[in-house]
């Protein structure tokens, strides 16, 4: 047991190792698919963690993404480089509140229900954005200097150069995966787990299963609106298109194809997912067939799914499952 968690260790530092050095050897567009795959993965264990850990799925999480990234340009100044510390604290207290108070409604209700009144409340944001002049209607709004970190007059680091923001959205989900990490590692996490598997059996234990669930929503609908702000940052545009029910589903998508009950499935689903995109987006490999990508997207996703029912993730699992019946085989046969 030791040595294999040794050598996940080991692993685990290899693998951060190689993503620091990546934007130092890969030209511009790679970097930028790189980055995608960042914010996206942060995106995606914000919803893992209800999904995976709670048993929640829901179908609104592109409602505190979005949030975040419109409340980044409406904060931000036109005339110079917004203080990150202010666009941070207040995307993080404005999808906070909004998770806080849907969070309330919505865990009231269960199963189907949930994800209903969910993409509900999603679809309240997106129409509040596209109708209305608070963030520029269906155009979108500009956010025209990447933010920097100050204390007073002192200015700390800039993320307007690319490497420099490269690297900090590294690190944001570095500390995101590890901060879930001990999360489903404590007793908060186990009980998330027990109401996963039997909700009814955790209330009658005495735990406050509203409580924790509120919790956990909360906590995800925060980490997403991480990913948000990094999202208008990166682009330096938003419209309302990323608050849609697509967005969601998307997302969704990531956490069931990576393996929903391990935290780096969400980060494998996020990179397959948008890998896949760009792979039959190409018109070197796929020639005019291209242009029609989206069948042959949905082909692929349909096959991993049918393929592998527990997520990439899972592959390690059924292969150590399978070597273990083979091998339980072989001494019946002897």
């Amino acid at each position: 047991m030791e040595s294999n968690t040794s050598k996940n260790y080991i692993f685990l530092a290899l693998v951060i190792g190689c993503a620091f050095l990546f934007p130092l050897y890969a030209n511009s567009y790679y970097t930028g698919l790189a980055l995608e795959i960042i914010i996206y993965a942060i995106f995606a264990l914000g919803l893992q963690l209800l999904v995976g850990g709670a048993g929640l799925v829901s179908l609104g999480h592109a409602a505190f993404f979005g949030l975040a990234a419109y409340t980044t340009v409406l904060v931000a100044p036109e005339m110079g480089p917004a203080n990150l510390f202010v666009v941070l604290f207040a995307s993080v207290v404005v999808t906070g509140i909004f998770a806080l108070v849907t969070g309330a409604l919505v865990l009231r209700t269960t199963g189907i229900y949930f994800i209903m009144v969910t993409l509900a409340f999603a679809q309240m944001a997106y129409f509040i954005f596209h109708d209305t002049n608070l963030g520029g209607g269906s155009d979108g709004a500009y956010l025209y200097f990447r933010p920097e970190a100050r204390l007073g007059d002192t200015v700390l680091f800039s993320i307007g150069n690319n490497l420099h923001f490269f690297y900090f959205s590294l690190v944001c989900l570095i500390i995101v995966w590890f901060s879930l990490y001990l999360v489903m590692r404590s007793r908060f996490g186990a009980a998330l787990t027990g109401i996963r598997l039997n909700e009814q059996r955790m209330r009658s234990a005495g735990f406050p299963t509203y409580a924790y669930k509120l919790v956990a929503y909360v906590m995800s609908g925060v980490i997403a609106s991480l990913s948000g702000l990094l999202y208008v940052v990166k682009d330096g545009y938003v419209n309302p298109e990323i608050l849609s029910w697509e967005q969601s589903g998307l997302v969704l998508l990531m956490v069931i194809l990576g393996g929903q009950f391990r935290l780096w499935g969400a980060i494998v689903g996020a990179a397959a997912l948008i890998l896949l995109q760009e792979l039959f987006q190409s018109h070197e490999i796929f020639g005019n067939f291209a242009s029609h990508w989206n069948l042959s997207y949905g082909l692929a996703i349909m096959a991993l799914v049918a393929f592998l029912p527990e997520g990439i993730a899972g592959i390690k699992v059924r292969f150590t499952k399978n070597k273990i019946t083979r091998l339980s085989e072989a001494q019946d046969s002897i």
